[in-house]
């Protein structure tokens, strides 16, 4: 049986104006896999968010939906298969057992200091 590809973005969006803003440093840019693989999308903070970094998941025509905040706190209601973990200013978001609703692009944002960063 023929395994169908499946691609995730992630995009990073940088809101500019300010000397001290943090920036934030995500790979890989896009991933193509597989259903039933795990995708893991690493983000960098140029600086100490102390944890406030956050996911969410954007699907053509929608609103961003908030999937993890706080580095590792899942949303109610987002599936376990959906997690968070930090190693520094190095945060990483985890999709196991992917499938084709999650076809999507992926963003982190800090909210440690203003402005806001994605």
């Amino acid at each position: 049986m023929a395994s169908q590809g499946l691609l995730l973005g992630v995009l990073l969006m940088s809101l500019h104006g300010s000397c001290a803003q943090i920036v934030l440093t995500v790979s890989p840019e896009y991933t193509a896999v597989s259903p039933g693989d795990t995708a893991i999308i690493s983000c960098t903070c140029s600086s100490d968010v102390s944890g406030w970094l956050h996911w969410y998941q954007q699907k053509p025509g929608q609103p961003p939906k908030l999937l993890i905040y706080a580095a590792t706190t899942r949303q109610p209601g987002v599936p376990e298969r959906f997690s968070g973990s930090r190693s520094g200013n190095n945060y990483k978001f985890t999709i196991t057992g992917l499938t084709q609703d999650d076809i999507a692009h992926y963003y982190c944002q800090q909210s440690a200091s203003w402005p806001l960063t994605q």
